[in-house]
């Protein structure tokens, strides 16, 4: 008797041996970024895409569309809530139009002085909570976020401190910018990134806020445009990774694990190369392009910085989740030792 039992606990060992694991549960994300696969950007991009599937061992498939090629990049937002897209990877600043609380999850302006104090907010702040909270109300969910840096203007004339603003007519986004730079005297003209550099060739405006000074090298702005700011004060863009809240929430805690780690080192990556590749640049393009490049002092910086704040406070007055984000920010600034 004895036998038949340590047999059959035996069979009943190599039963389960071999018994067919459960079946991995299988994430399929459809995404979208602005940038083309073959740029930096895009490249950084592919690499988080591997990340993932890697990371998970092919539990997560990502179909990345690169390039805005299933909707243009302010439409990919609400691409994903209504299911069309899974994920959003442009940013929030195309939002604005929805809630004013979107220009300070896409582009705070005049606030901090680079990547790492600005990804601190989101991570060390109050920042995460306030943001999704504000993701949350239209049906997303806010993953992370990757910032390349410090933008450089770009201008057909000296750009020496705040006194060459005056009477400036350049490119620049909607948004709160454009409250910023009047109170310098500047004509800023509301216009999409892709027509800054015919704008400038053509004489329409005499300057462009398009990108980093190594972006702005790349498409062409300083063929026209022979001086620039560096390094940037003004404008630190985030770009983000955001979800179908319901998609996203089905996911598997694990899923969601990997995914947000591979968009921390997304994060890093990004802002690392770009300081690369923006002081390599610096060095280059006065030579290369006959570039002029001007370091705004610490005074001219802080006159933005105060304009900026001004341009804060009445954007705060424009809904509950803009003055949630504002009084965040400027509690971590405080923190910081940027704001007194």
């Amino acid at each position: 008797m004895k036998t038949k039992r340590i047999f059959a606990s035996a069979v009943c060992a190599c039963a389960l041996a071999f018994a067919p694991a459960a079946a991995a549960q299988e994430t399929k994300l459809r995404m979208q970024v602005i940038f083309g696969a073959d740029t930096d950007t895009g490249k950084l991009i592919g690499a988080f895409v591997d990340d993932v599937e890697t990371m998970s061992d092919g539990e997560i498939g990502v179909e990345m569309n690169y390039g805005a090629s299933v909707v243009k990049g302010p439409e990919a937002f609400d691409a994903a809530v209504s299911g069309v897209l899974d994920c959003d990877m442009s940013t929030g600043g195309y939002q604005t139009g929805k809630n004013a609380g979107f220009q300070f999850v896409g582009d705070i302006m005049g606030g901090y002085s680079d990547p790492f104090e600005q990804l601190s907010w989101l991570y060390y702040g109050d920042g995460f909570a306030a943001a999704n909270n504000l993701y949350n109300k239209y049906d997303m969910h806010l993953v992370g976020w990757y910032i390349h840096g410090m933008e450089s203007l770009g201008s057909t004339r000296p750009l020496r401190g705040p006194a060459d603003l005056k009477g400036w007519k350049f490119r620049l986004p909607g948004g709160m910018g454009h409250d910023i730079f009047r109170e310098f005297g500047a004509e800023p003209v509301a216009m999409s990134f892709g027509e800054a550099v015919s704008a400038l060739q053509s004489g329409v405006v005499e300057g462009a806020d398009a990108s980093n000074i190594s972006t702005n090298a790349n498409i062409g702005l300083y063929d026209t445009a022979k001086h620039t700011n560096y390094p940037g004060f003004h404008s630190m863009p985030s770009d983000h990774l955001a979800c179908n809240k319901a998609k996203w929430d089905a996911l598997p805690k694990h899923h969601k694990r990997i995914i947000e780690t591979a968009m921390q080192k997304l994060a890093l990556h990004a802002a690392m190369v770009t300081r690369v590749k923006n002081a390599e640049d610096a060095a280059n393009l006065p030579s290369s392009k006959g570039l002029n490049i001007y370091d705004w002092s610490a005074e001219d910086r802080a006159a933005f910085r105060t304009a900026a704040q001004k341009a804060w406070q009445n954007w705060a007055k424009k809904s509950p989740e803009a003055k949630t984000l504002v009084e965040s920010h400027t509690r971590f600034m405080k923190k910081l030792g940027l704001l007194k």
